[in-house]
């Protein structure tokens, strides 16, 4: 039975458009996100809908209040994380926030870095594959499935609608 955990997972632009807002997994050894960076975001819980938990991992992870967020897109990941879960994904640029962004929350360092640029970072092999689109002007949001086997994924597929 398919029973996915579902996340949001949010990349916080700057003002001027050029940066996003990261955070370096680098405090916990035993995190499956070690040394990689990532955007932020969690789980869903029972009691939200998913821009809701996007505007309350924000808050939790970076001390900011979302103001304007755009699905860019969602992803099916499949056999996903330490334990092979499946993940099913939605994907925000953040717009528009206020507050003042933590320097480090639980996880690790928070940076803000050039978005083209991010692609020269650790990061998970697959999210080479979709971040471009988080970054780009296209008024559709991407709709993916990304299987992956241990830390790799094996395919990549999506459309935009």
């Amino acid at each position: 039975m398919y029973t996915p955990i579902v996340a949001s997972l949010g990349y916080v632009m700057s003002s001027n458009k050029r940066e996003t807002l990261l955070v370096h997994r680098n405090r916990r050894a035993d995190d499956a996100h070690y040394g990689k960076y990532n955007g932020l975001g969690g789980k869903m819980e029972a009691n939200e809908s998913i821009y809701q938990c996007l505007c309350r991992e924000l808050l939790e992870e970076a001390g900011i209040t979302c103001e304007q967020a755009i699905l860019r897109g969602t992803i099916n990941w499949t056999g996903f994380g330490p334990h092979g879960e499946d993940w099913f994904g939605f994907i925000y640029r953040v717009e528009r926030f206020s507050g003042i962004p933590y320097a480090t929350n639980d996880e690790g360092e928070l940076i803000w870095y050039p978005v083209d640029k991010v692609l020269q970072l650790p990061l998970w092999e697959g999210d080479r594959y979709f971040l471009p689109m988080v970054f780009d002007d296209h008024p559709l949001p991407f709709h993916g499935y990304m299987p992956y086997r241990g830390d790799k994924p094996v395919s990549w597929t999506y459309h935009r609608a």
